[in-house]
């Protein structure tokens, strides 16, 4: 029997007025000069607006609350920043705030109702608020009955795995040492994190093959590379600046292969806006040789296509690979050439879409071009199979010997500013044994080593209430997560939903029995401890960490920093819980500098962090792969893992869904209504869609649609969505995030890193009217 789940419909911007138009063929020019400065005039005055983002991503200013996407160490521009980072700073940067009279007028029902632009262009979280019980409004508390309301509910709990402690990847070094001390203090690893449903899949995949889960190159190898693979990902919106690396690698004679669904305006032709001839003639430069329309989940078919290819080539000629590498540094080679071996052709070309013609050519590119960067976003990440694939991207690597040399290498490329900073200092649910033992000896304490709930275990516990008590450092977990409908249930099933944040967003509005929220400083505020100003850390997509300091005036005293509400929180437990008695928290939150002390001596290759990040600005962490070809696997080597290819089916008459952003958003944080690279303007609830489905399924441009996903024998339904004609592979479609999130099954994610299955979901679409 099929099941109806409880449709969830996330409210939005009426379509009635949508604009279509031609997707644009390049990112940048004068149209992002435009966009920038219509963002920067919605802020707190177009003057301090500017001076913001010429502070932004200096050595002596604030970084980015974007994209993790690195500055160089050295000499940097006087504009080093983009169009979504000036989106996001204004955001931030807002003249508006809400406190005690916003949520006066405004019932929490009467809130859910508004989309999550309006939610976000109230402004800043002005004062604390607190939903009591049976309440249906906020209402102001002050910080000491906050923090008392928290203390109480912890000290309730019958164990301290009834608590879940979730981060939002632009949380602070500083306050996610902080906080994962305080989870585990407590005695709980339930630390789920933003990486969970992003990158989780990179880290398990690079962990088991290279020993370590981050990326291996630096931003100057891009300068040194022959040959640049850009894998599911779309530069032009979500990391901008990656596109002005890309040019430059281009124009010293790299060539750029793109695999990905759609052909994106920032992956094939850009004009650099400081650039001030090309920006007024809009003379481009074109990024992309060569685009692979791969199915989305074929990218692994893909790889194990370009590694029989090089695999049958060196039958004759033994130097296609790099036998030194691969005899000293690597292990399973033999038995992962006989897997490949064993593959039919026919078998890779189904899994891809993409002809043995077209694997061939790229096989000739890829033999020409000695030194290879693949970078790969969450178009790998959210499949069944991403461990597998992004393994067979790493094999692909190995097989050549581009790992530990200059201008080749891994490249994950994260999303949020510090979200691989937060996962370094501890925010895991996992954590290692090595990495509990340096904690335990420094605090000279035992923590426990049981593994905690990830994102999707963390909601799955909360939909079962074995969750009493959630807290939220930044984010807004509703709308990031999958299966909207069963997220909400699940938050609205704890006692107490704590939620630390700068803006009003949706997962306040879905509150446990209680409620607080509890305004932060944003990336961009000044941090002032007694009239001394304090600085944060944050760690970019290349493992550098850098110096953050704010500099606006904070709208509201009641502001607090993520590391002094995490501080008061522990000191206050401190006193009557003696678990909590491990470091002075009430210092720590005053002076930044101690917590730098104590990840020192507490996290793995940080020694003389404090002294060389208050020197030089920033602290490049140490990468055995990068720097000495050092694996820190079992065996001690790169490893070959012998993965068998999936066979990957599509119902009859169905469709594969995949989830995109808009140009106007990141992430959750919707900055507009329009997406200009893909010709698209007032409207997000809409479906990408090749013209010949369109015609098989009878549908014409803007029709209204219901769209349903089956999964396990249960539907879910949105409905209203209008269909857009697209360059977009026959059987796929595309869907905003998160308006399409109340399609993907809670119980559909990749297997060994549990991170939702977002750009493979199978849907059935049929006319509304």
């Amino acid at each position: 029997m099929v099941k109806h789940s409880d449709n969830w419909h996330l409210p939005g911007e009426s379509n009635e007025n949508i604009w279509i138009g031609p997707p644009a063929n390049y990112a940048g020019g004068l149209e992002s000069i435009f966009s920038t400065n219509k963002y920067l005039f919605q802020s707190r005055g177009f003057y301090q607006a500017c001076r913001g983002m010429l502070k932004m991503n200096q050595k002596t200013g604030f970084d980015c609350p974007g994209c993790a996407w690195p500055e160089p160490m050295e000499k940097r521009h006087y504009a080093e920043f983009c169009e979504n980072g000036a989106k996001a700073f204004a955001e931030e940067a807002s003249s508006k705030s809400i406190g005690q009279d916003f949520f006066q007028a405004f019932s929490i029902n009467e809130l859910a109702k508004k989309s999550d632009y309006w939610l976000g262009k109230q402004g800043r979280i002005a004062e604390p608020m607190f939903k009591p019980k049976g309440s249906t409004h906020y209402q102001k508390i002050t910080w000491e009955a906050a923090v008392d309301l928290i203390v109480n509910k912890m000290a309730s709990l019958d164990s301290p795995d009834e608590s879940v402690f979730y981060t939002s990847g632009r949380t602070s070094n500083e306050a996610a040492f902080l906080y994962q001390l305080f989870a585990r203090s407590l005695g709980t690893n339930n630390l789920p994190d933003c990486s969970n449903m992003c990158h989780e899949s990179s880290g398990v995949a690079m962990t088991e093959a290279i020993g370590i889960g981050k990326g291996s190159v630096r931003l100057e190898d891009f300068d040194k590379a022959d040959l640049i693979f850009v894998i599911g990902q779309n530069p032009g919106t979500n990391h901008p600046r990656m596109l002005s690396t890309l040019q430059k690698a281009k124009r010293k004679g790299c060539r750029i292969v793109v695999i990905n669904p759609l052909k994106e305006a920032g992956s094939n032709n850009f004009i650099h806006p400081q650039e001030v001839v090309a920006t007024m003639t809009r003379t481009s430069t074109s990024l992309m040789d060569y685009f692979i329309p791969v199915m989305p989940g074929g990218d692994f078919a893909l790889f194990r296509g370009l590694n029989k290819g090089i695999l049958e080539k060196a039958q004759d000629n033994p130097d296609v690979l790099d036998r030194m590498f691969i005899e000293k540094y690597t292990s399973g080679f033999s038995e992962y050439a006989a897997v490949v071996a064993k593959t039919s052709w026919n078998q890779i070309t189904e899994g891809c879409s993409i002809t043995r013609e077209q694997i061939d050519e790229l096989v000739q590119v890829i033999l020409q071009s000695k030194k290879i960067i693949c970078c790969w976003a969450m178009g790998l990440t959210q499949q069944v199979h991403a461990v597998q694939q992004i393994k067979e991207v790493l094999h692909f690597l190995m097989l050549r010997g581009n790992l530990g040399v200059e201008g080749a290498g891994a490249c994950p490329v994260r999303g949020h500013s510090n979200v691989q900073g937060d996962r370094t200092m501890g925010i895991w649910e996992r954590p290692s044994q090595k990495f509990l033992k340096k904690l335990g000896d420094r605090y000279k304490r035992e923590f426990s080593p049981k593994h905690g709930y990830d994102t999707v275990h963390a909601i799955l516990a909360m939909h079962a209430k074995k969750i009493r008590f959630f807290m939220a450092m930044g984010g807004n977990l509703l709308s990031a997560a999958p299966d909207t409908a069963f997220t909400a249930k699940a938050l609205t099933n704890c006692d107490l939903t704590v939620h630390v944040s700068t803006k009003l967003n949706r997962s306040h509005l879905l509150p446990g029995k209680e409620s607080l929220i509890l305004p932060c400083l944003a990336r961009s505020d000044r941090d002032h401890h007694k009239k001394v100003p304090r600085f944060i850390t944050v760690e970019n997509s290349m493992g550098v960490v850098e110096r953050s300091s704010g500099f606006l005036k904070p709208l509201s005293n009641e502001m607090k920093s993520e590391p002094e509400i995490v501080g008061l929180i522990g000191e206050a437990l401190s006193k009557i819980d003696p678990k909590f008695k491990i470091i002075n928290w009430l210092q720590c939150s005053q002076d930044y500098d101690l917590i730098r002390r104590e990840i020192e001596s507490s996290i793995h290759g940080f020694e003389g962090f404090s002294r060389q990040i208050k020197e030089s600005g920033y602290f490049e962490l140490k990468h055995p792969v990068r720097d000495a070809r050092a694996f820190n696997t079992p065996s001690g080597k790169a490893n070959f893992a012998s993965d068998l290819l999936p066979e990957l089916d599509t119902p009859s008459g169905k469709l594969i869904m995949m989830t995109i952003r808009s140009h106007d958003q990141y992430n959750t944080t919707v900055y507009g209504l329009d997406d200009r690279y893909r010709g698209v303007k007032k409207a997000r609830r809409i479906i990408f869609m090749n013209r010949k489905d369109m015609k098989n399924l009878g549908l014409k441009t803007a029709q209204e649609v219901e769209v349903s996903s089956i999964y396990a024998g249960e539907v879910r339904k949105v409905t209203g969505f209008k269909v857009i004609p697209y360059e977009i592979p026959c059987g796929v479609v595309a869907c905003y995030f998160p308006e399409a999130n109340p399609l993907i099954p809670i119980h559909h994610f990749a297997k060994a890193s549990h991170t939702p299955v977002s750009k493979r979901v199978i849907v059935n679409v049929v006319p509304l009217h």
